[in-house]
């Protein structure tokens, strides 16, 4: 074979001229973040929710004039004042279409005073004298444990687990950085342990965070929604979609982004 035919052999594969004529494309899933845990009994304070799991790769799997689904899930209510419960777990969000199904699941509801955080994408912090939330191999972290006081623990995120309750509230988590809109941004951060007389800190819309717990007769935060990203070379025409995605165009790359449910056919 001349040498110019077989660089364009080797330039239509890398453009994925060989799989359906579809590149290479990139993905980032995260479901909704744990709402945080509440106070109870005019002395403990709420822990924080864990992050709603993170799954993102390169994939060759997707495949022309196929619809996949996006499904986006929204965070976790916070536990109400007084009442001793956890926070609620955030929803899962997929991307789910013929070869290819992935689902991020939602994160751990943060624990309450002798109320665990709940397990999830990454887990929710122990309430005090309480137990953590685990977190799901590939998606995130465990919540903080705690001691025997009255603190809630942090909440697990994508990059680490939250830190313990003891002698005072616990963090949450490290997220995770991505850079897949063109702009880096953190997503998944676990929720800290009640901390403030305005009550738990709602975890930020699409972020994937969970929720801060209750302080001084206050309920835990919301979590989070999550989002899906999409991300191809350029030079592969545009997708269809449904569900109005935010679509940004670099010089390089195609990103279609997913802040509630719809669908998209490349």
């Amino acid at each position: 074979m001349p040498l110019i035919s077989r660089r364009a052999v080797a330039s239509a594969r890398g453009y994925g001229m060989f799989n359906g004529g579809i590149p290479a494309i990139t993905y980032l899933v995260i479901a909704g973040g744990g709402g945080g845990g509440s106070w109870v009994n005019g002395q403990a304070t709420g822990a924080g929710g864990g992050a709603g799991g993170v799954l993102t790769a390169t994939s060759k799997l997707f495949k022309p004039n196929i619809t996949y689904t996006v499904t986006i899930g929204n965070g976790g209510a916070g536990a109400s004042y007084n009442t001793g419960n956890a926070g609620s777990s955030g929803q899962n969000s997929t991307l789910i279409g013929t070869g290819l199904s992935l689902t991020a699941i939602g994160g751990g509801g943060g624990g309450s005073y002798y109320s665990n955080g709940g397990n999830g994408g990454s887990g929710g912090g122990a309430g005090g004298r309480a137990s953590a939330g685990t977190g799901t191999s590939g998606q995130g972290y465990n919540g903080g444990g705690t001691n025997t006081g009255v603190y809630g623990a942090g909440g697990g995120g994508a990059s680490a687990a939250g830190t313990s309750g003891g002698t005072g509230y616990g963090f949450g988590g490290a997220g995770l950085a991505s850079s897949i809109t063109g702009s880096s941004v953190t997503y998944a951060t676990g929720g800290d342990g009640g901390q403030n007389s305005s009550g738990g800190a709602n975890g930020a819309a699409n972020s994937g965070n969970g929720a801060g717990g209750g302080w001084t007769f206050t309920s835990g935060g919301t979590g989070g929604s999550g989002v899906v990203v999409i991300a191809y070379p350029i030079s592969y025409k545009a997708a269809t979609t449904t569900g109005s995605p935010t679509v940004i165009t670099t010089a390089t790359t195609r990103i279609y982004q997913f802040t509630s449910s719809g669908t998209i056919t490349f």
